[in-house]
């Protein structure tokens, strides 16, 4: 059982050092679109706020 625990263990560290390793395309267009819908709707709701549009 233990020999077992620790390749499950060195399983996952080397997953995950393997993605830090590579850049998750998918998770960085989500992040960035995510953030460049909430920065339009800050700007528009500012604009609508001050009268400027």
């Amino acid at each position: 059982m233990r020999r077992f625990a620790m390749k499950a263990l060195f399983t996952a560290l080397n997953l995950s050092r393997a993605e830090r390793d590579r850049i998750n395309w998918d998770r960085l267009i989500l992040v960035v679109s995510t953030l460049v819908t909430i920065g339009l709707i800050v700007l528009y709701a500012y604009g609508k706020a001050t009268f400027r549009w």
